[in-house]
């Protein structure tokens, strides 16, 4: 028999409980037993007065900030509109039925106020990363380190030549990307200036990545441990690679003094094989480098390239092929030079009495009267690097590496962070942090089992 709604009175008073209308298999629910604020809030209290009206409530906002960045709801405005209306939201900022959702300006006032000064967002994220530890899905044995770039919010056909052409009273970014012009993270990162700066926010630069239009981007980088890709640190930096490069050292820096983790090997690709970044891993840091070497010595001209050449390392010198010496130096100097170049290389030249009457000499060097070898002095660190590289070890690093390049995937598919939404430098810090905290949490939730409370429908 077909049923009818049938029409009463409204009752007088209703018995309603927001814990049993959330699903015990909620994302929220989940997370939310892994959410600890009350160092939060010891960390902000100074940026606070002891005089006025009562301030909205920053745990509050905090809350609802992961709730938009978990659940990929990107606009602020959406934000408060989706709490206000859904339960599971109501009931994870522990706002009940008839707690008033704050205005969306209200994240503006504080985000560039007591929340930058304060550096609240990172004390969040360490603190979910401390969890990470705490359950035991940090191995601490191999860490993986790579950046991915992130479109900025600047038009891509507009932008000025140089800083000078810059208004700094314009807008908050130019005023940021001013201040840090000598950052190694931006503006410092390299000496050449960029093609075009963007005039609403500079610190972007512009760049392209493979078969895709060049964009205003910043560079997104990412530590993680491989044991279960959990990510340790990020940094925001500029899209250039000694900015990438650069980041990578603050973040296991920071990693050794904020969780006292130190890996044994670094997984990474050859953008991080440079001389200078091995030497700093192997020689002042002890961490095997599972990178692949950025090396032009080997020569496609059928000539004989720096590989053909056995290093004495008891002697210092090179034996060519046809077993002639190459020094490093080939007569005294009354003033002592240095052996090193400004580009950290010491030369190994070949005597050019020898060279002339050597048979070897059209393969060798046919344009020049003598031949010689650059080599760098962290050449021992590149030479581990390369042992490294024909184990088996080697092999698996490589396949583990893809876990750090599938973070990125979800982040931007998932999460939907392919465009910035705030700019500036600070801009950039900020959603990058909040991402990576609540990737780690949503791990955390994925593979710390949870209970289904017993009244959860």
């Amino acid at each position: 028999m077909m049923g009818e709604r049938t029409a009463m009175q409204e009752a007088l008073f209703y018995g309603f409980s927001l814990e049993r209308h959330v699903p015990g298999d909620h994302l929220l629910r989940k997370i939310d037993r892994f959410i600890d604020l009350s160092g939060i809030r010891a960390h902000l209290e100074p940026y606070y007065s002891d005089v006025g009206r009562p301030s909205i409530d920053p745990e509050l906002m905090i809350r609802m900030l992961i709730v938009g960045y978990c659940l990929g709801v990107r606009s602020e405005r959406r934000l408060c509109e989706e709490v206000h209306l859904n339960l599971a939201y109501r009931w994870f900022c522990r706002l009940g039925l008839d707690g008033d959702v704050p205005d969306h300006s209200t994240f503006s006032k504080n985000r560039h106020g007591r929340f930058r000064d304060s550096d609240v967002l990172r004390k969040l994220f360490e603190t979910v990363v401390a969890s990470c530890m705490r359950e035991g899905l940090v191995g601490g044995e191999a860490f993986a380190v790579d950046a991915s770039l992130i479109v900025a919010d600047a038009h891509r056909r507009r932008g000025v030549a140089k800083a000078e052409d810059l208004n700094p009273t314009s807008n908050r970014a130019v005023a940021e990307y001013l201040a840090v012009l000598d950052d190694a993270a931006f503006g410092g990162a390299t000496p050449v200036e960029p093609k075009a700066i963007s005039p609403t926010d500079p610190a972007a630069r512009y760049t392209a990545a493979a078969d895709a239009p060049a964009v205003y981007a910043y560079s997104d980088n990412y530590l993680i441990d491989v044991e279960h890709a959990v990510i340790m640190d990020v940094e925001a930096t500029t899209a250039v690679r000694q900015a990438e490069v650069g980041a990578a050292k603050t973040m296991l820096d920071r990693t050794a003094d904020q969780f006292d983790v130190r890996p044994l090997r670094l997984i990474a690709d050859a953008g991080y094989g440079s001389a200078e970044m091995l030497g700093w891993l192997v020689e002042e840091r002890g961490i095997e480098p599972h990178v692949k070497v950025f090396d032009k010595s080997e020569r496609t001209d059928g000539t004989f390239s720096r590989s053909d050449f056995a290093y004495d390392p008891q002697a210092e010198l090179y034996l060519c092929p046809s077993g002639k010496e190459l020094r490093k130096r080939r007569r005294l100097f009354s003033a002592l030079r240095s052996e090193v170049t400004k580009d950290g290389v010491i030369l190994y030249r070949a005597s050019k009495r020898d060279c002339e009457v050597c048979v070897l000499k059209p393969k060798c060097t046919p344009n020049m009267p003598a031949r010689k070898i650059a080599r760098s002095v962290h050449e021992a660190a590149r030479d581990k690097a390369r042992a490294i590289a024909k184990t088996e070890a080697y092999v698996v690093s490589r396949c583990q590496r893809k876990k750090v390049e599938m973070l990125f995937a979800h982040l931007k598919r998932i999460l939907k962070l392919d465009r910035l939404r705030l700019r500036g430098p600070n801009g950039a810090k900020d959603e990058f942090l909040l991402a990576a905290t609540a990737q780690n949490l949503r791990k955390l939730a994925k593979l710390v089992p949870h209970p289904t409370p017993a009244f959860a429908t």
